[in-house]
């Protein structure tokens, strides 16, 4: 059986409200509220691409002169946020990249008019812990997937998820070809996580996920073994990761550091070790993350998944 514990996160947490789907014509607000542009050629390729397919995009051209870290200053960012997301002629907001920043923008976020208007919310990587926390205090379903400046570099299958998802028509399911079932069985519970390095400084905030309820999706990308190791041993120990109904491990990509697939298997070895005592279903190799093939996920959204089958679903 699996153990149980008492998880404060859980407290008034809101049904998941799914937003309005978007049409050719509409205007797509591009949002950068983390780190700024470094490769400013994928970013315009991206927004070809979005025009390419008849939307109408805004963003401000702060967006293509911020340095340092961050995309602008915590008030900036969180205006043009707030901004967009207000904007009556903007139908729904896109990241430009991910990097680092949404963490210290969150309590500036109007989570009273993104409760007001709902919209749809895509990007990755440290935009987990945006996704995430918007959902915590609004019960919006937010979207993991590509980012603008992976629009013209992820593979065609992600492509066609991502304006699937725009449009409201994407199959409510995934069946993934190179899925390992790491362990077997059935579970349902509400899909949260993302990025494993952002996931874990949200523990102990007021934006912390309800870990009882989670189907846990975990990704990184360019991280030592040992550090890997060590962000999930913290899920362990702080009592975490023994709460989850299910884990899926997306990409763990370290092409930069040219390691082999190190990273990967250290998160396999170390969750299973982790999770050894626990019945829950733990996948692996499944595409999402840090790498051409990175699907759009519904964050909140309830879902199942089914080893058997090697499905899963949500709706």
């Amino acid at each position: 059986m699996k153990k149980t514990a008492k998880d404060p996160a859980r407290k008034k947490f809101p049904q998941a409200v799914y937003p309005p789907a978007v049409q050719k014509g509409d205007t797509i607000g591009l949002v950068g509220p983390a780190g700024p542009l470094i490769n400013k050629n994928n970013f315009t390729a991206g927004v070809h691409i979005l025009e390419k397919k008849g939307f109408r995009v805004r963003y401000n051209p702060r967006l293509l002169n911020a340095k340092g870290y961050l995309a602008g200053s915590d008030r900036e960012r969180a205006d043009e946020f707030n901004s967009l997301w207000s904007d009556p002629e903007v139908k729904a907001l896109v990241a430009a990249r991910g990097g680092y920043g949404c963490l210290r923008l969150l309590d500036l976020i109007d989570m009273k008019q993104i409760r007001k208007t709902p919209k749809i919310l895509i990007g990755f990587s440290d935009l987990t812990v945006l996704l995430a926390a918007i959902h915590k205090k609004t019960g919006l379903v937010t979207y993991h997937g590509p980012v603008v400046t992976t629009l013209a570099s992820i593979d065609k299958q992600s492509q066609k998820a991502f304006f699937n998802t725009l449009a409201g028509t994407q199959p409510p399911r995934i069946k993934p070809a190179r899925l390992k079932i790491l362990k077997g069985g059935k579970a349902r519970g509400v899909l949260f996580g993302g990025n494993l390095t952002t996931l874990v400084h949200m523990i102990a905030t007021s934006y912390e996920i309800p870990w009882s309820r989670a189907i846990l999706l975990l990704e990184d990308i360019d991280e030592s073994p040992y550090r890997l190791d060590r962000l999930l041993t913290h899920l362990g120990q702080a009592g975490r990761l023994q709460k989850i109904r299910g884990l899926i491990l997306g990409t763990f990509s370290d092409d930069a550091r040219k390691e082999n697939g190190a990273m990967q298997r250290a998160a396999h070895e170390r969750t299973l070790e982790l999770l050894e005592k626990y019945d829950i279903p733990v996948w692996a190799n499944f595409p999402a993350g840090h790498s051409r093939r990175n699907l759009t996920l519904p964050i909140g959204a309830e879902v199942e998944m089914d080893s058997s089958a090697r499905l899963l679903h949500w709706g």
